[in-house]
């Protein structure tokens, strides 16, 4: 269970719900499609009984302010929202990295929609107002608390490699070597299929209340009036200039008269809106069927360089019939028991369920204690070391090679990596993988030489929702790099992915174990990326996430030890320095835990570096919620990584 925070929040008013009624509670039958047909994306076809017709009229006239008509809105940029770390209150909450993707959200949960439709709608304006890591050419993942149902679900959007990608798809033909890295992200053979759009089609099909076209309308008003540029978005265009110099309708979209977008100025996105529209129109069918998928296949397969650039820019392989084949898919999310909590995160492609699930089992074998902070982190530390072995051994797309998941997140193996770990002295790293096969019993050093830890882009995003009912969504989003590919589909307004270039890039030695993150025909790269959600008897108590690369798992991890076992409140937790251990010889940390902790670790064979980034010192950007108790919601967004969060409620407590 939670050790107690200093400051228990147990003397919120009570909720102002109307009398009778119970916030936590599952929303009544017919509050979300129940019934309708599904298509072959999961995406929602017209239903025809009359109830639905009636439920549906009824939202849109709930929401008539929500969703009126751009043109009948005032032409003038909105004034750049303020930015608020924390909020507590009643009737929904929501936390991201951007004011106007969490005014967005809240806009949606007090107009009746539930967590996913805000999530969602939430997810359309970052790809606005953040377009270098979210994008409708990207993909994520979403766990998700249904309250109807009392389970959690995983909804799968990674990005899927063409047909005709094989294993030696990064190595240069006239070298034999690896692509250097920098022209393999600059690059159509770095696009995966985007898978954005069918997911937000099955997440609202089996989630929503409300339809796309009407959770894009917010979005599109942010593109066509504005947004005003932070020292955040300047920045990162900054660190792009040179890619997007390149590309012809890169440049020209984000690099206005030729410069990077000065602080305080209005960003506009015409085309992006104009994307919007005719998506709201058509449906996804438009972007994996139509036209709107020719149009990317066209920039994949012929990026358009600019006029005198001297840049490499390889052709992807990516065709018509590659979307067409693409899925979102509904998973079984990845569960273990922590100090009597139910910890639910993302299953593979991704990595971030089963590795922050056997650290957490690891670390159950001992007794965190908030009076000995040390000793914790150094077991943290410890536990993250071995988890990341056989993360590097063993995970990767579960649909075409094999991860012995029930093994990893098994008790028993847990205990045999557990005995590995010294109180006072640091392994040596890295450390060999274990083996999860299920004969477990003596403290054995493993064998075999550890997986390597391959190169991921950072730049993600993160955002956590819930609403009135109880529901609770964790969704973390990415195009990859800052920027992406740099490739602009001409005359859209978003840019493309590369995160193809989380896969493996070059085949191991002979004789040496597999990898299962090679490229491959329609395979999913293996991500970092770790959505959780914490149910307490039964109920949500905690969901967060993070940007960060393969920092994204100790984020989370040093997170919920901070929260679970240190005994911090959730904006402790989540503001309190940060240190990644992934299986390196050095562990990589921010300024404020080396000069806390970096004596005291030091002196048990920890080496301590200061993160390189990007962006440098500073690891993750985490936004998290939790459920103070029924009703009552707190959520948390950085107050300073990476230019701080927005956290925002319905009705604030009082």
């Amino acid at each position: 269970m939670f050790r107690s925070p200093s400051h228990p929040p147990s003397s919120e008013p009570p909720s102002s719900d109307p009398p009778g009624s119970d916030p936590s509670a599952p929303r009544p039958a017919g509050a979300r499609p129940s019934g309708g047909r599904t298509g072959p994306r999961g995406r929602r076809f017209r239903r025809t009984a009359p109830a639905a017709a009636v439920a549906a009229a009824a939202a849109l006239a709930a929401s008539a302010a929500l969703t009126a008509p751009a043109s009948a809105r005032p032409s003038r940029p909105p004034a750049a929202p303020d930015k608020r770390p924390v909020a507590t209150g009643h009737g929904g909450a929501v936390s991201t990295v951007d004011p106007y993707a969490s005014r967005t959200a809240l806009d949606v949960l007090k107009h009746g929609g539930t967590a996913m439709d805000a999530a969602v709608a939430a997810a359309a304006t970052l790809g606005v107002t953040e377009p270098y890591v979210a994008a409708i050419g990207g993909g994520g993942f979403i766990t998700y608390y249904d309250a109807r149902s009392g389970r959690v679900h995983s909804i799968d959007g990674r990005e899927t490699a063409p047909g005709a990608m094989r294993e030696d798809a990064f190595i240069d033909p006239e070298t034999g070597e690896p692509l250097p890295f920098a022209e393999a992200v600059t690059s159509g053979l770095g696009v995966g299929v985007p898978g954005t759009v069918a997911q937000w089609e099955l997440a609202l099909d089996r989630f929503g209340k409300r339809k796309l076209r009407d959770l894009l309308r917010p979005a599109i008003e942010v593109a066509e009036r504005g947004f005003v540029v932070d020292r955040e978005f300047h920045d990162q265009t900054a660190v792009n200039e040179e890619r997007f110099r390149d590309i012809a309708p890169t440049r020209e979209l984000f690099l206005p008269d030729g410069k990077v977008p000065e602080v305080g100025s209005v960003f506009r996105n015409p085309d992006l809106a104009g994307t919007y529209r005719a998506l709201a129109r058509h449906g996804g069918d438009w972007l994996y069927e139509g036209r709107l998928g020719r149009e990317i296949v066209r920039t994949v397969a012929d990026p358009p360089v600019a006029p005198g650039a001297d840049r490499t820019v390889r052709p992807g392989l990516m065709r018509p019939a590659d979307l067409d084949a693409y899925r979102a898919k509904l998973r079984k999310p990845t569960h273990v028991s922590y100090r009597g909590l139910d910890v639910y995160g993302m299953p593979p492609p991704s990595s971030g369920g089963s590795t922050v699930g056997e650290a957490l089992n690891i670390l159950e074998e001992f007794d965190l204690d908030a009076d000995r902070p040390v000793d914790a982190l150094h077991l943290y530390l410890e536990a993250s070391k071995l988890a990341y072995a056989d993360r590097g051994r063993y995970l990767g797309d579960a649909d075409r090679v094999d991860v012995p998941l029930r093994g990893l997140l098994s008790q028993g193996f847990a205990r045999e990596r557990a005995c590995l770990i010294k109180p006072d002295e640091a392994a040596a790293a890295p450390v060999p993988p274990g083996s999860p096969d299920g004969r477990y019993g003596a403290c054995e050093p493993a064998r075999g030489a550890p997986g390597a830890l391959t190169r991921e882009g950072p730049q993600t995003t993160h955002l956590v929702v819930s609403d009135r009912w109880g529901n609770v969504a964790s969704y973390t989003l990415s195009i990859e790099q800052f920027g992406g590919s740099a490739i602009t589909v001409p005359g859209r307004g978003f840019l493309l992915n590369n995160q193809l270039t989380d896969f493996s890039f070059a085949p191991p030695a002979p004789g040496a174990a597999p990898d299962p993150n090679l490229p491959g025909p329609h395979k999913r790269p293996r991500s970092s990326m770790a959505p959780t959600i914490v149910l307490e008897d039964g109920r949500p108590r905690l969901a967060l996430g993070s940007p960060g690369g393969s920092t994204i798992i100790t984020t989370v991890l040093q997170i919920l030890v901070n929260r679970v076992d240190l005994g911090m409140d959730l904006p402790a937790a989540l503001n309190a320095p940060r240190a990644t251990q992934r299986n390196t010889p050095a562990v990589h940390a921010e300024q404020g835990f080396i000069d806390r902790y970096g004596d005291a670790l030091r002196a048990r064979g920890h080496g301590l570096e200061l993160f390189a980034g990007p962006p440098r010192g500073v690891i993750g950007a985490a936004n998290a919620l939790e459920i103070l108790r029924p009703g009552l919601v707190q959520a948390v967004a950085e107050p300073e990584r990476r230019g701080g969060g927005s956290a925002l409620v319905v009705r604030p407590a009082r």
